[in-house]
């Protein structure tokens, strides 16, 4: 990785587009492989990419003014990259994106990744694709193995998000806002949902999420972002080590749906209650593994009665010692090892994605919710506000 240096073309799009962002050379010296990185204010700016359906894209980067970078498409209010530097001050791209606008709007059906995405109206499965609500029965698309997964066929994914740059006194962010209509996708009631990425100076990347609707509705908002901690172009994440603030986790059928269970994760290969190596024991003989083919499964986060932010999870990657610290507001975190990905996209700097390339850290309500009354509700009311907040802190050791 020492002297590495990643070049990304710039390209004015018209319809599609063509470039994902602007250019990027990452800093390095190639005797030492460490990178200066002055301090200074965050900033935030943005560039043109193209048209979706008519509709104007851009991508604005988010600079921390401590190494970090990040920049977010108002396309799906995608997160196309996060810069942060290493032990030694190199700075690389931990997330897995596309190069590409083009690459995000090609990216669909079976194999459809969701790189980076705001996930909405219902992030991860409704079984069947259909829930009761009031007394009144509602489908949405089926998209996954006999249900509906991450809003249905045109999720929030899809939108073009309505943009403005926010400044702080020691941040910058971005406010993403979409008006769903009454009925899209299948879902009750208009709502309108706002989404503000904001970076500090202490390398932390927040997301808050809020929404209001005019009727009763659901709603499960999260951001479908893949990490590696030791570089997207680098090949698995197996030896990275994660920390999950869960004693339970919900298992789940053969088409991935909850039981309804809340399972210890205690003496199964889903005890992540200590620094432990994410390949350790993802080939272990166990049912939950061999379903999802990896881990693709909810953990219960242990909030006793804090309704604040509370550590999720940790990961860290012993080789460059870069650290990511997952802080919420939300019960679950969907943990996700790329099962799925089998080699068929080019990410960012030109190298072939494949299985095990990268983790989620999707933080959530629990799968499935509208069908289990004995989870933590996701209904919205008129006159209610969602409101959910999770904060991405790097840093390393």
């Amino acid at each position: 990785m020492c002297g590495k240096t990643i070049l990304r073309l710039i390209a004015i799009a018209g319809v599609g587009g063509l470039a994902a962002c602007s250019s990027t050379t990452t800093n390095t010296t190639a005797d030492s492989g460490s990178v200066s990185t002055p301090a200074g204010p965050p900033s935030i700016t943005s560039k043109p990419l193209g048209q979706v359906a008519g509709t104007p894209v851009s991508c604005y980067t988010l600079t921390s003014g401590h190494g970090m970078r990040v920049r977010i498409l108002t396309y799906g209010g995608i997160v196309q990259s996060i810069e942060v530097p290493e032990r030694t001050g190199q700075v690389d791209d931990v997330v897995l994106g596309f190069p590409t606008l083009d690459g995000y709007l090609n990216n669909t059906g079976s194999a459809k990744t969701y790189f980076g995405a705001i996930i909405g109206r219902y992030g991860n499965r409704i079984a069947k694709g259909a829930f009761s609500l009031d007394g009144t029965e509602y489908h949405v698309p089926i998209n996954n193995n006999g249900n509906s997964l991450h809003g249905g066929t045109a999720g929030f994914d899809t939108k073009v998000w309505q943009a403005s740059p926010q400044n702080g006194s020691d941040s910058v962010g971005l406010k993403l806002q979409y008006v769903s209509p009454a009925g899209e996708m299948g879902y009750p009631g208009a709502l309108t949902t706002t989404v503000t990425y904001t970076v500090d100076q202490k390398n932390e990347l927040r997301i808050n999420y809020q929404a209001t609707t005019d009727a009763p509705t659901v709603i499960n908002l999260t951001n479908h972002s893949y990490f590696n901690l030791a570089g997207e172009d680098t090949l698995d994440v197996y030896n990275q080590k994660v920390t999950i603030n869960a004693d339970d986790y919900t298992p789940t059928d053969p088409t991935q749906i909850p039981t309804g269970q809340l399972a210890p994760v205690k003496g199964t290969p889903f005890d992540f209650t200590s620094p432990t190596a994410i390949g350790a024991h993802i080939t272990a003989n166990d049912p939950q593994l061999l379903l999802a083919q990896g881990y693709d499964h909810n953990w219960v986060i242990n909030r006793g009665n804090n309704t604040g932010l509370v550590q999720a999870a940790k990961a860290e990657d012993p080789q460059t010692g870069r650290t990511m610290t997952v802080s919420t507001t939300e019960p679950g975190v969907q943990f996700y090892t790329s099962n799925f990905i089998a080699g068929a996209f080019t990410g960012s700097s030109g190298h072939i994605y494949r299985q095990g390339a990268a983790f989620t850290m999707e933080t959530q309500h629990y799968p499935d919710s509208p069908n289990h009354p004995n989870f933590p509700s996701t209904t919205l009311n008129p006159g209610q506000t969602y409101d959910s907040t999770t904060v991405f802190a790097f840093g390393t050791e």
